[in-house]
């Protein structure tokens, strides 16, 4: 998902709304608004508009295409996201542009890392 941001990023896609795959679905684990330049803002923006495939409000949902790395300070359990499980302070590390989505994560992975 993305949302467009606050204050002088009003008119781009700042809010992403990461997942991960669980079997054949995707299933969100984190938002994240910072850790890209304003050069690859504008690049996903673009993305995002010409990729939209349903609107809710503000939020947009995406074709599932774009492979970001995301760095977090801790993880835990929880019932908020469908994955079952929270990033603490997540934040965008990399714009992978050298993989695919069929390479990203998998949940069981990420639980995995819950200690």
């Amino acid at each position: 998902y993305a949302q467009k941001g606050s204050g002088r990023r009003s008119a781009y896609y700042t809010d992403y709304t990461f997942a991960v795959k669980n079997e054949d679905k995707l299933v969100t684990i984190a938002k994240a608004y910072s850790g890209l330049t304003d050069k690859e803002i504008m690049e996903v923006s673009k993305f995002v508009n010409k990729n939209a495939i349903e609107k809710f409000g503000p939020v947009r949902t995406v074709k599932a295409e774009l492979v970001f790395e995301i760095a977090f300070e801790g993880i835990g359990f929880s019932n908020r996201h469908k994955s079952g499980v929270a990033l603490r302070f997540p934040r965008i590390l990399r714009w992978r542009k050298d993989k695919t989505v069929d390479e990203i994560d998998d949940l069981e992975e990420i639980k995995k890392l819950i200690q």
